[in-house]
Parts: structure tokens; sequence; C-alpha cells
């Protein structure tokens, strides 16, 4: 946990408590069911928590949006983006319904108000409209924006915000890029956080225009 204070001192002390809070929930579910591996477990904060709020340090949702977390696992980016933005609405889809049993407890033992889940194929989604899409190595870029694209609304008139697909991708892109046709902005997030386990993790970010 301190490393996640270390990169954001001025957690008010709910959201501290909430975030301490996630682990011992984890580690619980993690005995019954296969949630997040072992060693992710043992590297909890900085594998799960603060490499989801990477998403955080280049974007701020304004209050009122609307996020939807596609492919959400266990809850990440998801989990982690509402305790920092608790004004802002995240849904988070999974087509695998024992992980969001787990994020399900999870928002619910930790009183996180601006969570809903639905039990779904990312590209069966219902044709809601979200102002941004976020999501963590769930699938190719190129799948990920074809089902992430329907779903997102034009920027809103007189708004400077510009809505799009986040993801939170690792390794050699080079070619996932190419095949996608998008050419989404890129951030190194070993250039955010100074921790080891994020070199050759990325920040990408697919702007509808």
């Amino acid at each position: 946990m301190d490393v996640v204070l270390k990169y954001y001192p001025e957690l008010s002390p709910t959201q501290v408590d909430q975030l301490k809070g996630l682990k011992e929930i984890y580690q619980s579910w993690n005995e019954k069911i296969n949630v997040i591996s072992r060693k992710d477990m043992d590297n909890f904060y900085v594998h799960h928590v603060l490499h989801s709020l990477a998403i955080a340090t280049q974007f701020d949702f304004p209050p009122g949006t609307h996020v939807l977390d596609l492919g959400t696992g266990g809850g990440f980016p998801g989990v982690p983006l509402a305790i920092i933005f608790p004004e802002v609405n995240f849904h988070l889809v999974d087509s695998v319904n024992k992980k969001l049993t787990v994020v399900k407890e999870v928002t619910n033992k930790l009183e996180i108000k601006n969570v809903t889940t639905q039990h779904i194929r990312a590209e069966d989604v219902a044709r809601k409209k979200f102002d941004m899409v976020v999501s963590r190595a769930v699938a190719p870029l190129k799948n990920l924006w074809q089902w992430s694209k329907p779903l997102i609304r034009k920027q809103v008139t007189g708004s400077t915000a510009v809505n799009g697909l986040i993801c939170l991708k690792g390794g050699d892109l080079a070619s996932e890029i190419a095949e996608s046709a998008c050419k989404p902005h890129i951030w190194e997030i070993k250039k955010i956080f100074e921790e080891e386990y994020f070199e050759n993790k990325f920040i990408l970010f697919q702007p509808v225009y």
C-alpha cells in the first residue's frame, strides 16, 4: 500500500481505507477461486492497484463521466479507478461470472458506491453509450477497438474532453498497433512509475472524434 501512497499522497481517509481493504478481500477470495495468481498476489499493490492507477496519471475523469471496464476480470482497472474517482460511474463487464462475484463482494464490503457489473461477453455489450472504455490486457487492440468504438459517445459539443478507448498493454506493440489500423497516443509507464515491473508496459489511448 505504501507504493500507492508514494504516488498518490493526497488521497482522502476514505480512499486510503478502501485501497487498504482491497488486498485482504482478494486474498480471501483467492483461496476459493483463482482470481489473481499467487505471484501477483504477493505484489498486489504494484501489479494490480498501481498498474490500474497509471490511467489516473494521464486522465482526469470529470464527475458524472460514464466509464466501461471491458473484460474487467477481478475488477482491474475499474475498482481502483472507482476509488480514485468516486463521482464517476464505472460499469464493469466480464464473461466469467465468478470473477464478477468477487467484484461485487469487494464493492459491497468497502462501500464503493459508483460501480455496477454485468455478466456478458465484451462483443455482446448492449449498445449503451459511454464516455470512456478502459481495459487491461484483455484482447488485441484491433478487437478492443472493434468492440469499443460503437459504445463510445462522441465528444459533447462545447466540451474539451475527448472520449475514447484507454488500454493497459505490455511488450512489443508495433505489429498489434499496425494490425489494428489505430493511431493511439502512447505513454511509457516506466516514465511515470519507477518500479521495475513497469518496464515495457504502456498506456494506449485511441480517441473517438
